[in-house]
């Protein structure tokens, strides 16, 4: 099995060492020091579960690495309709992506079924300029519920959980997904395919959607945003909309308000994606988490008046970051 890692950081390098370890050719596409750190040394994980070094392949042009079987996107959601010089040397007629993206993913809607099959999310697929450079047929939807971070170039922190869920847009257990988990699974992850993948989606989207642009407009920390009455509450509601937009369109994740609440206030003083990207000057993720779902309440009918609030003053936040980009 071929793999190419494209946006080769914190996670993603995780995955390639995770795969490399378990045998698969592995290549990994990323750039500065870090590209240098891992050229010369491999990537380093430190991890509870025990520390380990692998010496993949790294390089900053995928034409040195041609056609993959898979290609691993670890880029920013908001970075994907810009990726098509990155990605298209890596692919040949078969090769699949596996999108470990938060939010609404582009394909959503693809093979959906229902009264929105294949509907384009414009937040997220704006003229169809993602599906252009990565075709729905080619997603394998991914979900991520493992938490690392980059220690220094080349050394991946591993703090918590393992957990990859894959599956299909049309639900199926097809022989790409089945060899893929088979791959992370002998690299000593876990990588359960699902074939209603879209569940796990909403249910990190609970978090994202509410405790990312409020960590971002309070400057807070997780604890912070839970122990705090009036922000706590604010969350609860934009929880509770987010659930019923799922609803509308027959998706009802297993999990309570409540729980998701307890759930974050046990990570404690955790500091956002969204929140350190805004302290580091990177554009905000925000159009997959808020946007998305805010357009997907348009479709449905669903009122989501707090989603809408939260959504307008973040996206000027956002328009003020790319204006000082």
């Amino acid at each position: 099995m071929k793999v190419a890692v494209l946006g080769a950081g914190a996670i993603g390098a995780y995955v390639g060492a995770a795969l490399h370890r378990a045998g698969a050719d592995v290549h990994l596409v990323a750039r500065g020091p870090h590209l240098a750190a891992m050229r010369q040394h491999g990537v380093r994980v430190l991890s509870p579960r025990g520390d380990f070094t692998a010496r993949a392949h790294a390089t900053d042009d995928p034409a040195d690495i041609g056609p993959v079987d898979f290609v691993f996107l670890g880029l920013k959601a908001n970075s994907y309709a810009a990726c098509g010089p990155l990605i298209e040397p890596l692919l040949h007629d078969k090769t699949a992506v596996v999108a470990a993206q938060n939010g609404i993913p582009w394909w959503y809607f693809h093979r959906h079924g229902g009264p929105h099959d294949g509907h384009r999310v414009t937040s997220v697929d704006p003229e169809g300029a993602v599906s252009a450079v990565i075709a729905p047929v080619r997603a394998i939807g991914c979900v991520v519920y493992a938490a690392t971070e980059l220690e220094g170039p080349g050394v991946v922190r591993h703090l918590e959980g393992t957990r990859f869920s894959i599956g299909e847009p049309d639900r199926s257990r097809s022989e790409r997904c089945l060899a893929f988990s088979e791959a992370m699974q002998a690299g000593g992850l876990k990588c359960p395919v699902e074939p209603e993948l879209r569940g796990d989606i909403w249910i990190k989207l609970l978090g994202n959607i509410s405790f990312n642009p409020i960590s971002a407009l309070a400057r807070a920390t997780m604890r912070e945003m839970c122990l705090h009455g009036g922000t706590r509450r604010v969350i609860e509601i934009m929880m509770t909309e987010t659930l019923a937009v799922a609803a509308a369109l027959g998706c009802r994740p297993d999990i309570s308000v409540e729980r998701r609440l307890a759930g974050a206030e046990r990570v404690g003083d955790h500091r956002t994606s969204t929140l350190q990207d805004l302290e580091r000057g990177k554009p905000l993720e925000l159009d997959v988490l808020l946007a998305a779902v805010v357009e997907l309440a348009e479709i449905t009918g669903v009122p989501v008046p707090t989603l809408r609030t939260v959504h307008a003053i973040s996206d000027l936040l956002a328009d003020r970051m790319r204006s000082a980009a």
